[in-house]
């Protein structure tokens, strides 16, 4: 196959185009609908069939199979049957709930019982707990150690008695005698630790059978909670001795269902739990038999149905003899923690607790406890705190799914004892946020009449603050809550104290009212705050301050706005804590600005913001660290316009690539993106002007396209390079700046051979190949209208990307440099034509420069003979080398462009394409299907008036075809 002359087939692109336009057809108007539903009917033929037949008994009205796209026009879907199904209840659960009567409602009276998921639990505050109450005083344990041996017995004997029961009572007798040890003088965390080493020997004890050891053991703790020592200590020595229920004690050997009876237990498991019982009655001492049978509260239903029932009321009665009444507090709390769990149904047990302790607060201020608060130098306000997680349990149980009328009988108890402020702030802390908001202003006429010194009011409005938080109060009460909170909270002294009933406060104000009294708010916590430099033991809080002032304002402008704001945020000093707060107010923006802004005083505050992120990297910064602040930074600088003020867009894009330089990732997109925007600067200034500059808009297109050449380079993707290259140069080229658009082309061909055969995509090595071919293609599409230069010659930019494709490097065995010759012959035949497929206005192409003289289209023409010989030279390499899929790809593709672009009234071009077809068929790389479409294509194409040789061509192809 040697190579032949080229010439272009001349091209009239506007009939070719109407020759390919569809048909149009009028549209007929009736009752079928493409998306109408299909009806399915019943035969009638098929109704009266026996009833044992399994075939179908329906047809349908139409032959069409049933579209799913119709099917959901009227809600049969699969979803939306589903969605119907599970909104309504069927007629079969209707029946059998009405049929079940008491039954069904017995089974709804127990599952309101229940405590659900909405109750707070224990664990849950068990934290907060360890972590507030501590204490650097030296603690004292007294540690079991076991039984001394031929120690007399200190329990009288009694005939009475078997000899089993009176053995276990001595060995109960002799923990209390003698065998302990106590240890002084033990730092909070020892004492701990001697905590945790009695839990661990209580769990060993049981796991080697010895029962009457572990129970000792538990005694000993429990005795513990009686030590009020050091008294801060109490609340946290509680939370750790929590006596577990030791269920397994007295569990049936057979496994029971948790709703059993006591019918259902056996003999042997009822005398079980009975022995356990009488143990426990044995011990002497008050605390220590509470608690375990507090503990053991559950196993009264081994032995009666109504065992706990019964119970409780008398573990209730036997509080009342601690003496001391923090003591007896936390034991409320704990006979109520496991009431909860075990009978939370017994509401009447848990009101009489807290009746119970209602009475106990005048011991708080008798001599005893007075005496004792003297000798440990404790104040009543702190002592006071103590008992706070007790109260606030005790009333979240009674509390829990209560009605309304219940707060309003705490309240009424409240105001009996005179406004008892702990009281108080428990019964805000533990009923629904909303019965509290609509009482708020009964609740601020309480805190009034409470007394300052035993329980501070700013303690008070901050319960009241978080419960406002949550729930509404009336619209018309709000302004006089937030005056009178306002009051109290400005005139605390200690800035800490200050600072966080003012944080809890804050929300309501942002909740309700607008930037006028959160930006008085906010001068008052910087008047308070500042001196000293107080806010420096405040930024949790701060902190705090700011999310809920973000939560809601989201517009930016009414937030930047407030006077106090900004000085607000120069409180933040530390570095750290300064940038979280910058990350939270550029998260808040990207999420909520939906308009690109030109605000001054927005643009000049996240400048700052983002300049403050930008500055907080350094070495120690995590990779990932960093692509979260370029994120933000990025969204930033996307959502900044100056609609038509280009300059100042232009003027911002290069303020932020100078501000930015530090961070790698920001830098890499930024650079990107400010390239991108710059060409769309030019672009629209082009579009305002109608494609005709002025002086003033042609210079600024210009520093546009210099701006751009000056940032590609930066940018270490290869691709991202070329990409920007060709970009700007068509951008140029738009805006009639033909030096530059050459110069932006002729960079883009000479990074082409810095191209590597493999990129990372994803952390993942992939060949470039296909990257730079889908590259190549576009820049020859841009080439067509690109004038040559009058100093480079003819085809200039042409010539040298296919002389950077023979140099570069391919990949062995690859196609692609063949690939990009046949690629070329389209754009060469295209520039061949009188007038060209497109052009751009105000810009002359070679179709004007050079008027389809003879010795331009010689050099086209020229070029493609050369292009077609290499394409066939490769074919030869290619069959010497059995490569016979890849040489009949690129002979099919070779041919279908010279059927396309080629002047096939040339015998020898002719030939050569009847050649490359029975070549590709030879090598078996066309299947009948191809060879038919193209076959029809070729007898459409000569159907027309002037393409009729291609006739000829088409009987030669059918005859191979068929061979």
């Amino acid at each position: 196959m040697a190579a032949v002359q080229w010439h272009s087939r001349a091209r009239r692109y506007e009939s070719e185009l109407q020759s390919c336009g569809l048909e149009v057809a009028p549209v007929e108007f009736s009752d079928y609908h493409p998306l109408k539903s299909i009806t399915v009917t019943d035969s009638k033929s098929r109704r009266g069939a026996r009833k044992g037949s399994t075939s179908s008994s329906s047809s349908s009205s139409s032959s069409v199979a049933p579209d799913p796209l119709s099917s959901m026009l009227d809600g049969t879907d699969p979803l939306s049957m589903f969605a119907a199904a599970s909104a309504s209840e069927s007629p079969l659960t209707l029946s059998q709930s009405s049929s079940t009567g008491d039954l069904g409602r017995g089974k709804r009276r127990e599952k309101e019982d229940e405590v659900g998921v909405d109750f707070e639990p224990w664990s849950s505050k068990r934290g907060e707990i360890l972590a507030r109450f501590t204490t650097t005083e030296k603690l004292s344990i007294n540690l079991f150690m076991g039984s001394e041996k031929g120690k007399a017995p200190s329990l009288a004997s009694s005939s009475a008695v078997s000899e089993k029961v009176r053995t276990r009572l001595e060995e109960l007798d002799d923990l209390e005698e003698g065998s302990q040890r106590e240890l002084l003088n033990l730092s909070q965390q020892d004492y701990v630790n001697r905590i945790e080493e009695l839990n661990q020997s209580l769990k060993e004890a049981w796991a080697s059978d010895q029962k009457v050891k572990a129970l000792k053991i538990v005694i000993q703790c429990s005795k513990l909670l009686s030590d009020t020592a050091v008294i801060q200590f109490y609340p946290r020595l509680a939370c750790h001795f929590n006596c577990r229920r030791i269920w397994s004690m007295c569990s049936d050997p057979r496994p029971l269902p948790d709703s059993f009876t006591a019918d259902e237990v056996n003999d042997t498991a009822k005398e079980t739990c009975l022995n356990w019982f009488f143990k426990i009655a044995s011990i002497r001492e008050l605390i220590p038999r509470l608690y375990v049978e507090v503990a053991l509260l559950k196993c009264n239903r081994f032995l009666t149905k109504c065992g706990i029932q019964e119970t409780v009321p008398r573990l209730t009665a036997m509080i009342r003899g601690i003496g001391d009444p923090l003591v007896a507090v936390y034991a409320r709390a704990y006979l109520c923690r496991i009431g909860m769990e075990v009978a939370p149904h017994l509401k009447d047990s848990l009101n009489k607790n807290f009746f119970d302790l209602l009475g106990t607060f005048r011991q708080i201020h008798g001599d005893s406890v007075q005496n004792q608060l003297v000798l440990q130098r404790v104040e009543i306000p702190v002592y006071l705190t103590l008992y706070s997680p007790a109260i606030h349990w005790i009333l979240q149980c009674v509390s829990y799914r209560a009605p309304e009328a219940l707060l309003t009988e705490m309240m009424e108890r409240c105001k009996k004892l005179g406004n008892n402020a702990l009281l108080l702030n428990s019964v805000m802390w533990a009923f629904r946020a909303e019965f509290i908001a609509t009482r708020a202003t009964d609740f601020i006429g309480m805190i009034k009449d409470c007394d300052e010194a035993g329980f501070p009011k700013h303690l008070l409005f901050g319960s009241l603050g978080r419960s406002l938080a949550c729930a509404d109060p009336p619209e018309a009460e709000r302004l006089p809550i937030l005056n009178e909170a306002w009051k109290v909270i400005t005139k605390v002294r200690s800035p800490q104290d200050y600072i966080n009933c003012a944080e809890i406060w804050v929300e309501f104000t942002c909740r309700h009212f607008t930037k006028r009294e959160v930006n008085t708010v906010l001068s008052d916590i910087i008047k308070h705050m500042t001196p000293d430099r107080a806010f420096e033991d405040a930024y949790p809080q701060l902190q705090s301050v700011i999310r809920k002032i973000l939560t809601y304002f989201h517009d930016f402008s009414v937030l930047f706005s407030m006077e106090r704001f900004l000085p607000f945020m120069d409180m933040f000093q530390k570095d750290s804590v300064r940038v979280g707060v910058c990350l939270s107010i550029m998260d808040v923006f990207i999420k909520h600005q939906q308009e690109p802004t030109r605000d001054p005083v927005i643009l000049n505050a996240l400048l700052h913001v983002c300049k403050t992120m930008h500055d907080s990297v350094n070495a120690l910064t995590l990779e990932d660290e960093k692509r979260s602040l370029a994120l933000l930074i990025n969204g930033f600088i996307r959502m900044v316009s100056f609609g038509r003020d280009f300059e100042q867009q232009l003027s911002f894009c290069v303020e932020a690539r100078a501000t930015f330089c530090n961070l790698e990732p920001l830098n890499l997109y930024l650079n990107h993106f400010v390239v991108i925007t710059v060409n769309q600067l030019a672009m629209e200034t082009r579009r305002v002007m109608r494609g005709s500059h002025s002086r003033k808009t042609a210079a600024f297109v210009r520093a546009c396209a210099a701006y751009s050449f000056i940032t590609i380079p930066s940018l270490t993707s290869i691709f991202s390079r070329l990409n920007l290259y060709l970009l700007s140069g068509q951008v140029a080229l738009a805006n009639q700046c033909l030096s530059q658009a050459d110069a932006f082309l002729k960079a883009a061909v000479s990074v082409l051979p810095e191209v590597p055969r493999s990129i990372s995509i994803e952390g993942k090595l992939r060949s470039s190949e296909g990257f730079l071919l889908d590259f190549i293609n576009n820049f020859l599409s841009a080439l067509l209208v690109v004038p040559d230069h009058p100093e480079a010659g003819v085809l200039f930019l042409v010539r040298g990307l296919l002389n950077m494709v023979q140099d570069y490097t391919w990949e062995d065995n690859s196609d692609a440099k063949v690939h990009v010759y046949i690629s070329a012959l389209p754009l060469l035949a295209a520039m061949s034509q009188e007038s060209y497929l497109y052009s751009i206005p105000k810009v002359d192409s070679n179709e004007t420069l050079y008027g389809g003289d003879p010795k331009f289209l010689a050099e086209i023409n020229k070029l493609c003979e050369t292009l077609i010989g290499q394409v066939l030279d490769h074919l030869k390499t290619l069959g010497r080398d059995e490569s016979v899929h890849r040489q009949g790809s690129l002979a099919f593709s070779l041919f279908g462009c010279l059927l396309a672009h080629g002047d096939l009234r040339n015998n020898k071009l002719n030939q050569l394409a009847v050649n490359l077809w029975n070549l590709s068929h030879k090598q078996g790389y066309c299947n009948t299907r191809t060879s038919v479409r193209t076959l029809e294509f070729i007898k459409h194409q000569a159907q027309q008036p002037d393409m009729a040789y291609l006739s000829d061509m088409l009987h030669r192809l059918t005859l191979q075809s068929r061979t």
